[in-house]
Protein backbone atom coordinates (compact mmCIF):
# COMPACT_ATOMS: atom_id res chain seq x y z
CA UNK A 1 0.00 0.00 0.00
CA UNK A 2 1.49 3.73 -0.93
CA UNK A 3 1.91 5.89 1.43
CA UNK A 4 -0.98 8.13 2.61
CA UNK A 5 -2.37 10.37 5.66
CA UNK A 6 -5.37 8.12 7.28
CA UNK A 7 -7.10 11.97 8.61
CA UNK A 8 -6.87 15.92 7.33
CA UNK A 9 -3.59 17.65 8.32
CA UNK A 10 -4.07 18.65 12.28
CA UNK A 11 -5.83 21.81 12.79
CA UNK A 12 -3.77 24.62 11.73
CA UNK A 13 -0.93 22.63 9.88
CA UNK A 14 0.79 24.34 7.03
CA UNK A 15 0.83 21.85 4.05
CA UNK A 16 3.75 22.50 1.30
CA UNK A 17 2.31 24.48 -1.28
CA UNK A 18 0.54 22.79 -4.55
CA UNK A 19 2.31 24.79 -7.82
CA UNK A 20 0.76 27.34 -9.52
CA UNK A 21 0.23 26.99 -13.28
CA UNK A 22 2.51 29.32 -13.30
CA UNK A 23 5.18 27.51 -11.96
CA UNK A 24 4.78 24.89 -14.68
CA UNK A 25 6.56 25.14 -17.70
CA UNK A 26 8.29 23.29 -20.90
CA UNK A 27 6.86 19.59 -20.98
CA UNK A 28 4.72 20.15 -17.55
CA UNK A 29 1.99 22.42 -19.54
CA UNK A 30 2.16 21.79 -22.85
CA UNK A 31 -1.45 20.31 -22.52
CA UNK A 32 -4.56 21.96 -20.75
CA UNK A 33 -4.58 19.19 -18.84
CA UNK A 34 -1.81 19.33 -17.21
CA UNK A 35 -2.30 22.88 -15.58
CA UNK A 36 -5.97 22.47 -15.02
CA UNK A 37 -5.24 19.53 -12.37
CA UNK A 38 -2.74 21.46 -10.50
CA UNK A 39 -5.78 24.29 -10.18
CA UNK A 40 -7.86 21.84 -8.98
CA UNK A 41 -5.21 20.25 -6.63
CA UNK A 42 -5.10 23.61 -5.02
CA UNK A 43 -8.49 23.31 -4.44
CA UNK A 44 -8.39 19.93 -2.73
CA UNK A 45 -5.34 19.42 -0.57
CA UNK A 46 -6.79 18.21 2.20
CA UNK A 47 -8.41 14.95 0.46
CA UNK A 48 -5.02 14.55 -1.48
CA UNK A 49 -3.27 14.48 1.68
CA UNK A 50 -5.50 11.28 2.37
CA UNK A 51 -5.14 9.65 -0.28
CA UNK A 52 -2.48 7.07 -1.76
CA UNK A 53 -0.77 7.37 -5.10
CA UNK A 54 -0.44 4.09 -7.09
CA UNK A 55 2.77 5.07 -8.79
CA UNK A 56 4.51 3.80 -5.88
CA UNK A 57 6.34 7.52 -5.48
CA UNK A 58 6.97 7.19 -1.92
CA UNK A 59 10.29 5.59 -2.85
CA UNK A 60 11.33 8.84 -3.95
CA UNK A 61 9.67 10.26 -0.79
CA UNK A 62 6.49 11.41 -1.27
CA UNK A 63 3.78 11.26 1.83
CA UNK A 64 0.81 10.99 -0.26
CA UNK A 65 -1.03 12.33 -3.62
CA UNK A 66 -0.65 15.32 -2.44
CA UNK A 67 3.52 15.11 -2.64
CA UNK A 68 2.70 14.72 -6.00
CA UNK A 69 1.46 18.15 -7.15
CA UNK A 70 3.97 20.07 -4.33
CA UNK A 71 6.63 19.68 -7.66
CA UNK A 72 6.07 18.60 -11.23
CA UNK A 73 5.90 14.96 -10.67
CA UNK A 74 2.04 15.41 -10.82
CA UNK A 75 2.65 16.83 -14.65
CA UNK A 76 4.51 14.13 -15.68
CA UNK A 77 2.67 10.56 -14.18
CA UNK A 78 -0.20 9.55 -16.11
CA UNK A 79 -1.04 7.46 -12.90
CA UNK A 80 -1.27 11.25 -10.73
CA UNK A 81 -3.04 12.81 -12.94
CA UNK A 82 -5.63 10.47 -13.25
CA UNK A 83 -5.86 10.19 -9.30
CA UNK A 84 -6.42 13.61 -9.14
CA UNK A 85 -9.09 14.36 -11.61
CA UNK A 86 -11.13 11.05 -9.51
CA UNK A 87 -10.17 12.59 -6.00
CA UNK A 88 -11.64 16.04 -7.59
CA UNK A 89 -14.59 14.61 -9.39
CA UNK A 90 -15.90 12.64 -6.73
CA UNK A 91 -14.96 15.08 -3.83
CA UNK A 92 -17.57 17.16 -6.04
CA UNK A 93 -19.95 14.46 -5.97
CA UNK A 94 -20.06 15.03 -1.96
CA UNK A 95 -17.68 11.52 -1.29
CA UNK A 96 -15.46 12.10 1.67
CA UNK A 97 -11.83 11.37 1.52
CA UNK A 98 -11.66 7.98 2.75
CA UNK A 99 -14.66 6.88 0.42
CA UNK A 100 -12.47 8.45 -2.43
CA UNK A 101 -9.36 6.79 -1.16
CA UNK A 102 -11.11 3.11 -0.66
CA UNK A 103 -11.96 4.14 -5.03
CA UNK A 104 -8.70 4.14 -5.75
CA UNK A 105 -7.40 1.22 -3.67
CA UNK A 106 -9.92 -0.64 -5.74
CA UNK A 107 -8.56 1.22 -9.06
CA UNK A 108 -11.73 3.10 -10.15
CA UNK A 109 -9.50 6.17 -9.99
CA UNK A 110 -6.98 4.40 -12.58
CA UNK A 111 -8.71 5.73 -16.03
CA UNK A 112 -8.96 8.08 -18.31
CA UNK A 113 -12.36 8.11 -18.66
CA UNK A 114 -11.32 10.58 -14.95
CA UNK A 115 -9.96 12.94 -16.74
CA UNK A 116 -12.40 15.88 -18.52
CA UNK A 117 -11.97 16.79 -22.16
CA UNK A 118 -10.83 20.13 -21.81
CA UNK A 119 -11.26 22.52 -24.98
Amino acid sequence: MPAYHAASPARGTKLPAILSKDQLWGENSQYPYQTHAYELASKIENVLYQQPCYCYCDRMGHKSLHSCFENTHGAECSICMKELYYAYTQHQNGKTAQQIRQGIIRGTGNTWNCIPRLR
